[in-house]
């Protein structure tokens, strides 16, 4: 039941893409800047974004030292360095386009807390320094911060040593969706929310992409040149052939802390465990690892025995002997797979894919969206 004037000028579009968080608005963005005439629509099924993009815990970060030390043991070293410098380059992407004061980029320290367990780490350090070496001009990504954790407060029987990462910073998650949602209308990107897309079918001289209407009760056929698909964990449902992984992560932050000893990010355990300052509350979360079948997840629910371990390690290891009251909890849907790459490539003629960031995406979000939008300009 659309009319004539649907039918003739609202449906038809250049490029269309499907997810609305940072790779999805990334990409729309690098589209309009290397082709301002053309007609760029994102899809988003939901109200707000729904993934990770918007209910991540704002770590600017390039990985830890366990982290890449386990990397290490997995990867060849020129994978583990692309991955980094991708990170690397995603971030100042990131901040050019926005700029730090829209997005609340600010560096007061990156540091891991290294356990009992993981004091072997140390020992690789000056290695690991020496073979990221060329991605910071020779500087040390990681140097050892012992001399601060007194000041900390951390509980001394668990945590041994402070390693402090020299090229991380923090940003304010809902201020970078903020000024992405901003810069895109200002470039004159049309975004939809609330159109659940139920599929595609790629005809080699286009693309459509159905979106039910449930109030007509009828499909909307939108059509475009090409079509990038942006939606990380829950491709699947789109793509069931996609080897994509979701990957749930609880998250939980407290009432304000009156005295709170530190600022910062901070790692634990691999970058399994995280938390940081934010506006004089503790932001802490992760422990996917102690249920990743579990965790496997697109379900927006909360895991009692991963909420309960984040408490206990909130109030044994990161705030011994404080009262601490939780404010709120939420959980937030990312996307891996066997590797630690991102998915990025043409899954049809005419359709792009840019999916799988592996809990990294706002590190890695506005270079995986620059290099779909090239991808589909290109081809």
């Amino acid at each position: 039941m659309l009319s004539y004037w649907e039918k003739q000028s609202l449906l038809q579009y250049d490029y269309i893409i499907i997810g609305s968080g940072i790779v999805g608005l990334s990409a729309a963005i690098s589209l309009k800047e290397r082709a301002p005439q053309s007609r760029v629509m994102v899809l988003e099924r939901e109200v707000l974004p729904t993934g990770a993009s918007t209910k991540n815990a704002g770590f600017a970060c390039i990985g830890s030292l366990t982290e890449i030390l386990a990397d290490l043991q997995t990867m060849v070293v020129e994978d583990v360095l692309n991955l980094v410098d991708l990170r690397l380059s995603g971030l100042r992407l990131l901040r050019k386009r926005l700029g730090d004061d829209r997005i609340g980029y600010r560096e007061q320290g990156s540091f891991e807390l290294i356990s009992t367990r993981e004091e072997w780490a140390l020992q690789q350090l000056p290695e690991v320094n020496n073979i990221l070496g060329n991605l910071f001009d020779g500087q040390p990504a990681f140097t050892r911060a012992d001399q601060q954790l007194p000041a900390f407060g951390f509980e001394p029987r668990y945590i041994k040593a402070l390693v402090r990462n020299n090229f991380e910073g923090e940003l304010h998650t809902g201020k970078m969706m903020r000024a992405l949602i901003d810069k895109a209308i200002n470039s004159g990107i049309e975004i939809k929310t609330g159109c659940p897309v139920s599929s595609i079918a790629d005809f080699h001289t286009g693309v459509n992409v159905i979106v039910p209407h449930h109030t007509l009760k009828e499909d909307i056929i939108f059509s475009a040149r090409k079509v990038l698909i942006c939606t990380n964990a829950f491709t699947r449902q789109l793509l069931p052939e996609e080897e994509v992984t979701p990957g749930r992560g609880q998250v939980l932050i407290t009432e304000p802390v009156n005295g709170l000893p530190f600022k910062g990010i901070f790692h634990l355990e691999e970058g399994y465990y995280y938390f940081r300052e934010l506006d004089g509350r503790v932001l802490l979360g992760g422990g996917r690892q102690l249920d990743f079948s579990g965790e496997t997840t697109t379900a927006f629910q909360y895991n009692d025995r991963i909420q309960h371990e984040l408490e206990v390690l909130l109030h044994t290891t990161i705030l011994p002997g404080r009262d601490v009251a939780i404010a709120d909890r939420w959980t937030g849907i990312m996307a891996f797979g066997k590797t630690k790459q991102p998915l990025v490539k043409m899954h049809t003629e005419n359709v792009v894919i840019g999916v799988r960031m592996g809990g990294m995406g706002v590190a890695i979000g506005s270079m995986i969206g620059d290099k779909i939008a090239r991808m589909a300009l290109n081809s």
